[in-house]
């Protein structure tokens, strides 16, 4: 189970951009096959973009890799090109329905035997950007093994906005409807760390801290960055406070002597706690050891 705080795209034409984003810290890197390449350089980005994924792996950054869609006729070649064990996660836009992630397993799985990969180890990670893919997103995540995680589009203009109507704001009021919908489908699937991508504005590093602590109080995990100086942001805002630490420590030892004494419910810091919340307790811990924190 791996937290994924920060998802940076980087333009999969940029040999150079590959390499050095590296040393932007995210926790997950997206080399990008569809939107940020202009179609002139696709079909050269692929070898770029699984030398990139080789050279990255051994230097420990974990690298995602975006594909273009099924109606794009792009795919079956975009993965055969860059398919290799060092892939973290494929992610393929417009994925909307069940039938969509089996015609995605399927070509995985062909292209898994073709290049001597275990069958079932590329995993893939579930895009919400349309009406449609949210609406169907819990029997999709359910479908295929593959799938280990989901991120939500819900930023300003975009496929998002113009497929589910809604007006962007700052507050977010107008996509808080479909953020707890994706986190619910995501959890009741069995994806613990679901990510979003809200804010698009480089500028406004307020605004963005703002936007990811609500979104992280409704369930997220991680966020999708546009510009490097967003990483650090994020991956604080997503990052176990010392604070939520020790007291997730301590709710632990409180509940453990009481129930060494015969007691499955005791008072801590002036609530009740039971197993449930012990249960919540440890999760904020292996939340915290997914990123290394010392707890």
């Amino acid at each position: 189970m791996s937290l994924n705080r920060s998802i940076l795209f980087v333009p999969g034409n940029k040999p150079e951009w590959m390499e050095k984003a590296i040393k932007y810290s995210a926790d997950v890197l997206v080399l990008d096959l569809e939107d940020s390449v202009p179609d002139i350089e696709k079909t050269a980005s692929r070898s770029l973009v699984k030398n990139s994924l080789k050279y990255l792996h051994k230097k420990g950054q974990i690298c995602d890799v975006r594909v273009n869609g099924f109606a794009t006729g792009l795919t079956p070649d975009d993965l055969d090109g860059v398919m290799c064990p060092e892939i973290n996660n494929i992610i393929m836009p417009k994925v909307e329905t069940v039938e969509d992630m089996k015609a995605l397993h399927t070509l995985l799985t062909d292209l898994e035997k073709k290049h001597n990969i275990e069958t079932g180890a590329i995993k893939t990670s579930l895009g919400i950007e349309t009406a449609k893919a949210l609406r169907n997103a819990y029997d999709i995540i359910i479908s295929c093994e593959r799938v280990t995680s989901l991120s939500l589009a819900a930023g300003p203009g975009g496929d998002a906005s113009r497929s589910m109507g809604y007006a962007w704001s700052k507050e977010g009021m107008e996509t808080l409807y479909i953020k707890s919908k994706a986190v619910l489908d995501a959890r009741a699937g069995g994806i613990q760390f679901p990510t979003i991508s809200s804010w698009w504005n480089v500028k406004d590093l307020e605004g963005l801290e703002q936007d990811a602590y609500f979104n992280r109080r409704l369930g997220f995990r991680g966020q999708v960055v546009i510009h490097p100086s967003h990483v650090p942001i994020v991956n604080k805002v997503f990052t176990p406070t010392i604070e939520e630490i020790t007291f997730s420590k301590e709710l632990i030892e409180t509940f453990e002597i009481a129930e060494t004494n015969g007691s499955a419910a005791v008072v801590y810091k002036g609530e009740m706690i039971d197993y449930a919340m012990v249960k919540t307790a440890r999760e904020m811990l292996l939340f915290a050891e997914s990123i290394d924190l010392k707890i």
